[in-house]
């Protein structure tokens, strides 16, 4: 066994770990970046596959501008809940009181 498939299966491990990693974080903020970190490792597989054309896109899409895109929603997220925590702690409410009732964590 040559040391580029060596490499080929540990990065084919590594993927499969960040796609069950994803589904077991507590934050959305590990989630996005348990994402990149997807995309990443599936960039440097297409480059070991002879495929630059599809590790670039992988690397612009995948990694670069849904994870910035990714982010940028999360930053927004924290924005809303924060406002409605404001808003809630000066009308008196508790989480129970708004549908949905705190179920997801953002932080």
């Amino acid at each position: 066994m040559a040391l580029t498939d060596v490499v080929k299966i540990i990065l084919l491990v590594l993927l499969v770990v960040c796609a069950i990693a994803v589904n077991f974080t507590k934050t959305l903020l590990q989630a996005v970046i348990v994402f990149m970190s997807y995309s990443s490792v599936m960039c440097i597989i297409w480059v070991l596959m002879e495929s630059p054309d599809l590790a670039i896109t992988e690397a612009a899409v995948g990694a670069g501008i849904s994870g910035v895109l990714f982010l940028l929603t999360l930053r927004r997220i924290r924005s809303e809940d924060d406002r409605r925590e404001e808003e809630r702690r000066a009308s008196g409410k508790s989480d129970k009181d708004e549908p949905g009732g705190g179920k997801f964590e953002s932080r």
